[in-house]
């Protein structure tokens, strides 16, 4: 058949009746503007745009959106659609006419061509920001609009023209070209670039303009908007390198936490009216005011994305019913199309479905994501409301314990992110109700009163799931608490694993550990039974529904339903179990946000401080303030201390130069009466005055009232009557260093600093004065080392002198000093006086205020203000005490010399501050070693970086971790993953054969029903015979499926809990058995860590990920098996499309997990603030800080914000594609059933099990990705807790069986030390090198050396802890080394430096094992010098003892310790370091306890004080782990140059 324009009959081109009225000739006049447009344009496309984009990419700042912008786009849109329904009717029209008629669709399809070159024309000028060349736009349109007015006035001179499809379709391009052209008059008015003389300047948004801002979404346009374009360099280029914090930069201004605060602040403020100021404000209002439109966008895209969803089953009943009925086509000479005739062409609706699909997916990811963005940018103003609450909560609410800081910490942690996931679930209560009304209309219309059968199993059903949700969250909440309490019991362990070891109690321990995780299985069980009962009724739910409403139709109609009726009932089913579903969980949130607001509300209300005259009006101020610079800093720079972008933020009130003091008070408080808010009072009648420039000094009893009477001073307590006066300027200059000492999670520099400019030479000054330099030198990385919750863990002493450290650095006036000796030893408390306050402080002028016990320090105070029971017992100098009030100076200074008796005794002693500077060297002494073994995955990222070859390292992190799954699965049993498999495959199958079989069944009606009515007109009896066979197979095979479901979701889920119970139970067993050194090279929050946050992933999470991963991949596989299997062509576009999917995964999923990490590092810095901020209240609000603080806050908000936006938009990014691959799919299969139906391989009721098939595989797409990717992130716990287990165990064995050692072994304690040397690990240096000694039995042994010497590690030895590599130790005969280990260490006793205590009772301390009566125990406590105390304890040693024997001073822990040794009646005894913590008093009496208790027992004491062993039998001296002298005490005395009178003298 010919090509020619206007047909092949001679008639077509005649123009006798006018040109106008040949519509062959207007529609090649509709021609032109097409190809005027397409000419023009071109050239400016290619040789413009060409040239540049190929040299540079045009860069966001230059991007500006023209007036009406999205309005064009969606106009454009519209235009494209209407285009290819006029191609498609022309089309169709040509098939019926005879010959061909090119200009029934050529101008079609010119004008879909052009509509697409005017857009990516128009984005461009727009990128480039050119607006004139937009003229030839303009031209375009005016051009189309008249040409296709012209051809609508024709048609509507045609009297039969009204039913013609193409009459409508050209008026709806007049209206269309008629907008497009108006838009474009619009942008002339406003840009004024052509007609006007002076056009107008525009710059791009402010956002835009900051390169920082990388995160793109509100900017781009449409297009890009809907399919995440503007993310693929982000994902893709995340193969070659992760993606860190600079490269996902700051947010836009609009979506930041301090807009969206001030946002809703308003709304939640308008609402408190003048008439009713105390009026509690809503919240729900205040988050509808501030947030409510964007959520009703989002519900708006989400009811159109419900309406064309039901576009699915409506066009598969009609392509079904067309194909089984088509008939042969008729030719006409000249033929129009009515609007009727173009649905019923099967290939016009497959298109029709594609587009409907397209367009619902497009619009239920826009939803989703306004909802996300709007819930992100909602949870971050509550979080700055809560912050700024928290800067504003009255102190006593916090000392009262009205309000908790777990309180607080859950509502930043946990109500906020429950208010943010009901917002993310927000449109689907209103949603859910139409898509589920609708569903059951159109169920009825397809299947008649039957399918309300279906829809009533589905209903009644959804209560069932919501129980279950419930009780699944009953459940977890149970888990929680077995696993915290296992937690506990685990770091006690891990905490004193040293001293389980030594007494060989490990198994004892692990035991316990094991029984609590018995108890936190349990309810992990019930947990897993309502997870996959869960599961199960979302599976078997439609299977149940399609069963009913099929059997009832049965009933009914006495036959099946025709397949268009089926299939079109199957889709509606997939797609009405979904709300059905989530409208159990949805119901939850809503309840759980209901808890959330009512909780926030009541902290909102909660009292606050009092505003007094000088707090610088509401704080809201200084947010204001804080506002200003924040365009200034660049993005957040890692490598600089934050200080540089701080200086921004310092107060305005904070005066640098200090002029001379012309007052002579500085603060004054006169007739005050202060209550910490519960009307007791606390300070009463309180008159005081603090002179300027001088050292006061505040004394008094414990409890009355010094440390109320600073904080009354700072405003932090109520003042009933009275006041605080502060000299001008004064209040805004104060440092205060609180009693409790509070770090920052911060760098050393940066808690001394606090935000103030850094000054070397100050800053040396301050640390000298506070002695921190020796602590600092020991720290890994000096004063840039992390400290506080989240860093090293310091003891109180150097924390304390922090504190001070910070107070003394900050240039202030004022200088409160809360008791800042309490945690100090002598030596550093008189460095700190002298060096710290009397010279730093005073020699500065400046005022200080000083709250001590140390009454030895009076004599250097100018004002001493004395304290009794919360008032004032006198005032003035010490000289106006001495001669006024005589009874009070001797009574202290009976004190004093009870203090300098203590002095004494305390310089007699090695200072506390040693043995605290040695526990943290002790804590880092294996840093070589450290460094040696770094956490794996350090290791790993190593090896990344030294591939520099791109290629190896993107494999690398696309490749999905195998071997760690099947470690997983191999972990729960070969048995479990066989059944989990098997069954798997069998309901997929299953599930197959059900829809087959319906296919079947329907197609045999059909045919069969319509021969014979042809044969007879009446219908036989064998056709209902059959037809009841189809149905009793039917029910058989459908009572299978859901069988198997019940069964396969219960497999998933049990063998995950066995992995759990597994992998749990070794990972235990192999770190309690690990050698010591183990300990010391693995930092414990590494070690807790496997056992909190990787078991609970493993327990929990994996796997409900890995079935829906199986579920969906199954579901995915078995669709698109039964739509090759029955149009086997369908597999030639499978494979490109195959090709796009693998792309789409791999570089989705390393992308993803990258983002997820930075969602999870931002989120901790966020929590830990806000808790540091509620614990330093008073500190932060007495420095006057609160805005630093806060735009911390703001900051830490912001980062953790936009690492989650951009994780929410790189799902979209995800699912936005594989939804597009579905419906591609979707309009394979259909083209594919269409094909095959015209080439006579006829499919019948098939193709309608095909398109559903189809329509599933679309919905299930995303999901294989998001759970492999979650799948892959969830396995890294798996191979964390993997690496542990490889860990080498001790060898518990030895050489020797335990049967073979004497039961009363070792009997006499002589030790025979021979050639030993010991190390701690084969790759590190020997710390004992070939020493001998000879121990006698009962003999009283000191070890003594500098620190480093090697004593201790001896004391490992005798427990062969170490690895003894030569040499060895022979104990009454026997070589330990050949011992078993659990034997060696059950026959010795050793006394640890550091006291271990364990929670439980004191007799559980004392005797783990149960093994000795009561009365041996109370011997052990009396020889300790406890009987007495724990006989006053009620339940006396069953008297509780606390996490680390908190309950307990350190002194008396020490007592235990000892005691618990004594319990243990070993010949041999050593003490290492044991009596450090001890006083003088309590040790003497110790010692001759030992002495007479032990006088039969070989007792070897490591020595800390070489005072302890001066007369003992034999003394070890060493030094660098050599024996360098050995002889009795005295003896060695004598010899003037022996290092160990040496060292007795420097101790002295």
């Amino acid at each position: 058949m010919a090509l020619s324009f206007c047909g092949n009959n001679s008639t077509a081109y005649s123009v006798k009746n006018g040109v106008l009225n040949n519509p062959c000739f207007v529609d090649a006049l509709n021609l032109v503007p097409h190809v005027f447009l397409l000419f023009i344009t071109f050239p400016i496309l290619f040789i413009g745009w060409g040239s540049q984009s190929s040299k540079v990419q045009i860069h966001h700042n230059t991007w500006l959106h023209f007036p009406g912008h999205n309005m064009r786009w969606i106009l454009t849109f519209l235009l494209l659609l209407v285009h290819v329904c006029e191609f498609s009717e022309g089309i169709v029209c040509n098939m019926v006419m005879g010959t061909n008629h090119l200009h029934l669709f050529m101008p079609a399809f010119m004008g879909f061509v052009a509509a697409t070159t005017s857009v990516v024309y128009y984005h461009n000028i727009e990128t480039s920001n050119f607006p004139k060349l937009l003229l030839v736009l303009f031209i375009y349109w005016v051009l189309a609009f008249i040409t296709k007015s012209i051809k609508l006035w024709k048609f509507a001179e045609d009297k039969g023209a009204a039913q013609y499809l193409r009459l409508y379709i050209t008026a709806l391009l007049v209206i269309l070209y008629g907008l497009l052209m108006a838009v474009e008059i619009n942008v002339i008015r406003v840009r004024k670039y052509v007609f006007f003389a002076n056009p107008q300047k525009v710059k791009p948004p402010e956002d835009l303009q900051d390169l920082g801002v990388r995160f793109l979404q509100p900017f781009v346009n449409l297009l890009s908007k809907a399919t995440y374009w503007w993310m693929n360099p982000l994902i893709i280029g995340a193969h070659k390198r992760p993606i860190e914090l600079k490269k996902i930069g700051k947010l836009p201004i609009a979506m930041r936490a301090l807009t969206n605060y001030l946002r809703l602040k308003d709304a939640y403020e308008d609402q408190r009216t003048p008439e009713d100021p105390d009026r509690s404000p809503s919240i729900w209002r205040s988050m509808y005011r501030a947030f409510g439109r964007p959520i009703l966008l989002s519900s708006t895209f989400r009811y159109l994305a419900d309406l064309l969803g039901f576009a699915g089953p409506l066009c598969i009943s009609r392509i079904v019913q067309q194909l089984n009925s088509e008939k042969d086509v008729t030719h006409f000479e000249n033929y129009h199309m009515s609007s009727y005739e173009l649905l019923q062409n099967s290939s016009i609706l497959a298109v029709l479905l594609f587009l409907a699909l397209i367009l619902q997916r497009t619009f239920l990811q826009a939803s989703y994501y306004v909802t996300i963005e709007t819930g992100i940018n909602m949870r971050g103003a509550l979080l700055a409301m809560i912050y700024n609450k928290i800067l504003r909560l009255s102190t006593s609410n916090m000392s009262m314990g009205e309000m908790t800081l777990g309180q607080i910490n859950n509502l930043v942690a946990i109500e906020t992110n429950q208010l943010m996931w009901f917002l993310f679930l927000c449109p689907n209560l209103w949603a859910m109700p139409v898509q589920i009304v609708m569903g059951i209309i159109l169920l009825r219309h397809f299947m008649g009163s039957s399918a309300l059968v279906g829809a009533a199993v589905i209903v009644l059903l959804a209560p069932v799931q919501y129980l279950i949700a419930t009780k699944l969250a009953d459940t977890q909440k149970i888990t929680l608490e077995h696993s915290t309490d296992r937690v506990k019991k685990t770091t006690e362990i891990l905490k004193g694993i040293k001293l389980l070891k030594l007494y060989a109690w490990e198994n004892i321990f692990c035991d316990s550990v094991e029984e609590t995780r018995g108890k936190e299985l349990t309810s992990l069980r019930t947990f897993a039974f309502y997870t996959s009962m869960s599961i199960f009724m979302n599976a078997a739910i439609p299977i149940a529904a399609v069963l009913a409403t099929f059997v009832t139709y049965h009933i009914l109609n006495k036959e099946g339903p025709s397949p268009s009726q089926a299939f079109a009932a199957l889709s509606l089913f997939h797609i009405l179990v979904t709300p059905l579903f989530l409208l159990s969980t949805v119901v939850r949130f809503a309840v759980k946000a209901l808890v959330s607001v009512q909780k926030l509300g009541e902290f909102l209300q909660s009292d606050e401080i009092g505003d007094d005259s000088w707090r610088n009006g509401d704080i809201s101020v200084s947010f204001e303030a804080g506002k200003k610079p924040m365009g200034m800093t660049k993005a957040i720079n890692r490598k600089q201390p934050m200080r540089y972008q701080m200086d921004n933020y310092e107060q305005p009130t904070r005066r640098q130069m200090r002029p001379s003091e012309t007052e002579d008070v500085a603060v004054k408080v006169t007739g005050g009466s202060f209550t910490w808010g519960n009307n007791l009072l606390t300070l009463s009648d309180i008159n005081i005055r603090i002179p300027t420039g001088q050292l006061t000094m505040i004394v008094g009893q414990v409890g009355c009232g010094k440390s109320s009477l600073l904080l009354a001073m700072l405003g932090e307590m109520q003042a009933i009557e009275g006041g605080v006066y502060w000299s001008n300027k004064n209040r805004n200059s104060v440092a205060y260093a609180a009693q409790k000492s509070w770090l920052l999670n911060a760098t050393v520099e940066e808690n001394i600093t606090f935000g103030s400019p850094f000054n070397k030479q100050r800053y040396k000054a301050v640390i000298d004065a506070c002695s921190l330099q020796p602590d600092i030198d020991l720290l890994p990385f000096g004063d840039q080392t992390e400290i506080g919750e989240r860093g090293i863990n310091l003891s109180g002493g150097q924390r304390q002198r922090i504190c001070v450290a910070r107070a003394l650095y900050q240039n202030t006036n004022i200088v409160f000093l809360d008791d800042p000796f309490s945690a100090l030893d002598i030596h550093l408390s008189d460095h700190l006086m002298q060096e710290g306050i009397l010279k730093f402080l005073q020699d500065d002028k400046r005022t200080v205020v000083l709250v001590t016990h140390k009454l030895q320090y009076l004599i250097h105070a100018d004002w001493i203000i004395a304290m009794k029971d919360g008032t004032v017992l006198r005032e003035g100098t010490l000289k106006d005490i001495q001669t006024h009030d005589i009874e009070l100076y001797d009574h202290w200074k009976t004190l004093m010399n009870r203090q300098d008796q203590g002095l004494e005794k305390d310089i007699q002693q090695d200072s506390q501050t040693t043995l605290e500077r040695k526990t943290l060297r002790r804590a880092f002494y294996s840093r070589e070693a450290k460094n040696q073994i770094d956490d794996e995955d350090e290791e790993e990222e190593a090896e990344e970086e030294d591939d520099d070859n791109f290629s190896t390292t993107t494999n690398r992190r696309s490749k999905i971790p195998w071997k760690v799954c099947w470690c997983y699965l191999s972990s729960g049993g070969f048995f479990m993953v066989f059944l989990m498999i098997f069954s798997k495959l069998l309901k997929h199958s299953v599930i197959v054969a059900i829809d087959y079989w319906l296919a079947n069944w329907t197609s045999k009606i059909n045919n069969s029903a319509e021969t014979d009515m042809y044969i007879n007109g009446t219908r036989p009896t064998n056709t209902a015979v059959q037809d009841s066979y189809y149905l009793l197979v039917f029910i058989i095979l459908c009572a299978a499926g859901i069988t198997l479901c019940l069964i396969t979701s219960l497999t998933v889920e049990f063998l995950g809990l066995s992995a759990a119970t597994n992998l749990h139970h070794n990972l235990l067993n192999k770190i309690i058995h690990a050698p010591i050194r183990f300990f010391d090279i693995t930092p414990l929050g590494q070690i807790l860590n496997r056992f909190s946050a990787d078991t609970n992933i493993i327990d929990q999470h994996i796997p409900s990920t890995l079935e829906s991963l199986t579920r969906s991949t199954l579901l995915c596989l078995s669709g698109i098996g039964v739509i090759a299997s029955i149009t086997p062509i369908f597999l030639v576009a499978l494979v490109p499309l195959a090709v796009a999917f693998y792309f789409i995964q791999k570089y989705f999923r390393v992308a993803s997990k990258d983002l997820q990490d930075l969602d999870d590092s931002t989120q901790l810095p966020l929590l830990c603030h806000f808790s540091e901020t509620a614990e330093g209240l008073t500190t932060i609000r007495a420095f006057r800080h609160e805005a630093r603080f806060k735009q911390r806050m703001l900051e830490l908000t912001d980062t953790n914000n936009t690492a989650y936006l951009f994780l929410s938009a790189a799902n979209r990014w995800l699912e936005v594609r594989t939804d597009y691959l579905g419906a591609v799919i979707v309009l394979a299969a259909a083209a594919a059933s269409i094909w095959s139906f015209h080439y006579g391989l006829h499919p019948g009721g098939l193709v309608g099990l095909g398109l559903t098939y189809a329509l599933t595989v679309t919905n299930y797409l995303n999901w294989v990705v998001r759970n492999l990717a979650d799948l892959e992130v969830q396995m890294a716990a798996v191979k964390k807790v993997n690496s542990f287990l490889s860990t080498e165990s001790e060898n518990y064995e030895g050489s020797m069986d335990a049967s073979q050692v004497p039961e009363n072994w070792p009997q006499d304690g002589e030790i025979k030390i021979q050639g030993l040397c010991v190390r701690y690990d084969p790759m590190l240096k020997p710390v004992l090198k070939h020493v001998n000694a000879y121990i006698k039995p009962g003999q009283k042994v000191g070890i003594c050396g500098r620190t480093g010497s090697g004593k201790s590690s001896l004391s490992l030895a005798f427990f062969n802890m170490v690895d003894i590599f030569e040499g060895k130790i022979i104990i009454d005969g026997i070589d330990i080394c050949k011992l078993p280990l659990q034997t060696l260490r059950s026959r010795l006793s050793i006394i640890l430096q550091d006291p271990v205590l364990f929670s439980g009772s004191i007799r559980f301390n004392l005797d783990p094992e149960k093994m000795c009566t009561d009365d041996r125990l109370w011997e052990a406590l009396e020889i300790a010098q406890l009987k007495n105390m724990v006989k006053a304890l009620p339940g006396g040693l069953d008297a509780v003892v606390t996490e680390g024997g908190e309950n307990f001073s350190v002194g008396q822990r020490q007592l235990f310790c000892l005691a618990r040794a004594f319990v243990r009646k070993s010949s041999i005894f050593i003490m290492d370091e044991a009596t450090a913590s001890i006083d003088m008093a309590t040790e003497n009496i110790l010692q001759k306890v030992v002495m007479t208790a032990f006088a039969d027992r070989t007792v070897v004491t490591i020595a800390h004080r070489v005072s302890s062993i001066l007369d003992a039998e034999q003394v070890l001296v060493f030094s660098s782990g050599i024996l360098v002298e050995s002889d009795s005490g005295p003896n060695l005395l004598a010899q003037e140059e022996s290092l160990f009178s040496v060292l007795v003298r420097t101790h002295k």
